[in-house]
C-alpha cells in the first residue's frame, strides 16, 4: 500500500522560505510523474511543481513549474531517502494553501499537472504566508 506523507508546512511572513518534504512508503520515487499541488479554500487544486522522468528510464528528469512560482520554487528528489522536496522561497500571501504531493508511475510529461491522472496522494501540509 502506498503512503505519501508531507511535512514542513507552517506559517511564515511574506518573503520567507519553507521546504516541504514528501516521504514515501510502498512507492519508489524513481520515474514517472512526481508533483506538488496546492489548493486554497474555494479554489481548484492546481499543479505547482513537478518532476518527470520517463517511465522505465533513469536520469535527473525534467522539471515543470506553475508560472507564478518560477524562480521561487524548486522541486527535487533524494533517491537515497525516497523523498520528494519542494523548496519555496520569496513566499507571497497568495501562496497560502494546502500543499499535496502526488505520484504516478505510468505517465507522460503532459500529465504532470493533471490531477485526475494521479492515483497516489498525500494528506497535505498547510502553508500560510502572512503579509
Amino acid at each position: 500500500q502506498v503512503h505519501l506523507v508531507e511535512s514542513g508546512g507552517g506559517s511564515v511572513q511574506a518573503g520567507g522560505s519553507l521546504r516541504l518534504s514528501c516521504a514515501a512508503s510502498g512507492y519508489i520515487f524513481s520515474d514517472g510523474c512526481m508533483a506538488w499541488f496546492r489548493q486554497a479554500p474555494g479554489r481548484e487544486r492546481e499543479g505547482v511543481a513537478a518532476l518527470y522522468i520517463a517511465t522505465g528510464t533513469t536520469g535527473p528528469g525534467d522539471t515543470y513549474y506553475l508560472d507564478s512560482v518560477k524562480g521561487r520554487f524548486t522541486v527535487s528528489r533524494d533517491s537515497a531517502k525516497n523523498t520528494l522536496y519542494l523548496q519555496m522561497s520569496s513566499l507571497k500571501p497568495e501562496d497560502t494553501a494546502m500543499y499535496y504531493c502526488a505520484a504516478l508511475r505510468q505517465c507522460w510529461n503532459y500529465d504532470v499537472f493533471n490531477t485526475r491522472r494521479y492515483n497516489n496522494w498525500g494528506q497535505g501540509t498547510q502553508v500560510t504566508v502572512s503579509s
